[in-house]
């Protein structure tokens, strides 16, 4: 059975969505005067990629650490595959 891990290191979170094909996005209808928006994480071609716009690594992480989030992840599925499955939850273990 594959779990979940949870993290907040930067690197970790670019490494498992750099190997999935995924990019740093955010919600294009929430960006305010130049602010990032809700955060997401965009693999092109799944979904609706035009609610989303790309943004920095910095501008991910800067958000990220902002909000206080944390990330859920899981690297494999039940059947071993490779996992996309994420979730941002709030660091205190309270989403």
């Amino acid at each position: 059975m594959s779990e979940a891990k949870t993290t907040t290191d930067h690197d970790t979170i670019r490494k498992w969505t750099e190997e999935r094909g995924g990019r740093p996005s955010s919600v294009a209808a929430t960006h305010d005067k130049g602010e990032t928006g809700i955060l997401r994480i965009d693999f092109p071609g799944r979904g609706d990629d035009n609610a989303l716009d790309e943004i920095t690594w910095d501008e991910f992480f800067e958000k990220f650490d902002e909000k206080n989030l944390a990330f859920l992840y899981q690297e494999k599925t039940k059947d071993g595959s490779t996992s996309r499955f994420f979730k941002f939850v709030a660091r205190d273990g309270k989403e």
